[in-house]
């Protein structure tokens, strides 16, 4: 079978924004509650796993010599290196391909900047962006947590407003101050795609 006919049966889409916008949350919740095939794609890192952290699970995690290996085969649909931690980022073809053969629709989260550069690639690809609504509110939910440095907390919000630039490259916008809503919101939208063509991907 051609590379291309396995990505023929499913549909493939960009979940992204700012850190701090609930992105994780609201994927996590729509999975579990919308009625289509969702299926979240595993990233690959060269980061070390964390203790709560599982290999295929949360990442794929892979040495900096495999990552480049692989890197340098075109095995990845988008990567990145993530300056001041040194640690590359990447979603795998075959995770995607796999996915999609298998008629899921699976969803990537990923950074702003790798997801422009998926939608450069395949513009047909659903997209949304998900926010807080604001810097300011932004800036309350980091804080929130209470577990980022002040550091921290202005470089995050030097990078949202670089990306909030790019919203409307986005499909759709999802604002999310409440969680199920949002949730509910993201369905809909991707229940209005349900009887379009399958993805097909060049």
């Amino acid at each position: 079978m051609a590379a291309n006919d396995t990505l023929a049966s499913g549909r493939l889409m960009v979940i992204s924004g700012p850190a701090g916008a609930g992105k994780s949350t609201v994927i996590r919740e729509l999975i579990k509650t919308c009625q289509l095939p969702l299926v979240l794609s595993v990233s690959a890192t060269t980061r070390k796993p964390r203790p709560s952290e599982v290999e295929g699970v949360d990442y794929f995690f892979l040495s900096k010599e495999e990552f480049a290996r692989r890197r340098a085969g075109g095995e990845f649909l988008e990567c990145k290196e993530v300056f001041g931690r040194g640690d590359w980022y990447g979603t795998l073809q075959s995770q995607v391909a796999s996915g999609l053969a298998a008629g899921k629709w699976v969803i990537l989260e990923i950074d702003v900047e790798g997801a422009i550069e998926v939608m450069r690639q395949h513009p047909g690809l659903l997209s949304i962006f998900i926010h807080s609504g604001s810097i300011d509110e932004l800036e309350r939910r980091l804080r929130q947590r209470n577990t980022e440095t002040e550091e921290s907390i202005r470089r995050r919000l030097e990078v949202a407003r670089r990306e909030l630039v790019f919203k409307d490259r986005y499909h759709y916008e999802v604002i999310n101050r409440d969680v199920p809503q949002a949730v509910r919101e993201i369905c809909e939208i991707l229940s209005s795609h349900a009887k379009e063509p399958p993805c097909s991907m060049p």
